[in-house]
């Protein structure tokens, strides 16, 4: 949610129906996810590091943890579209993070590989 001080936070609200607004991150925030097992929500925090606060939710009411530093990685910064996603195990996180080697050319292409398994059966001649 965007505040009128122009910093996106993090909130939870009851869906659908009313109830109320508890606010998560507390320096800025973007890109919530939920946990796999239920316990906790991740989000993005100003810095491009992925936060992590546990919490509660019994009937009306929701209790959250503070928020901590769940990885001092920096993710890559795009604005507009989360550049991570919890794995299905609910342990790890697939993301786009900044390089720290300073003589790293930037990724200035993507190579994808179409139709794998038709071109090495073509090249291999399985009978």
């Amino acid at each position: 949610m965007f505040l009128p001080s122009g910093v996106f936070e993090v909130y939870v609200r009851p869906f659908p129906g009313p109830g109320g607004r508890w606010q998560i991150s507390t320096g800025g925030g973007d890109f919530p996810i939920w946990s796999r097992d239920g316990r906790e929500l991740f989000f993005e925090s100003r810095d491009r590091s992925i936060m992590a606060t546990a919490y509660a939710a019994r009937g009306d009411s929701f209790t959250a943890g503070k928020p901590r530093v769940w990885s001092e990685t920096r993710l890559t910064l795009t604005l507009t579209l989360s550049t991570y996603d919890l794995a299905p195990d609910g342990k790890r996180f697939a993301a786009i993070i900044i390089s720290n080697v300073g003589d790293q050319k930037p990724l200035t292409h993507l190579t994808f590989l179409l139709n794998f398994f038709d071109e090495l059966c073509r090249k291999v001649r399985v009978n």
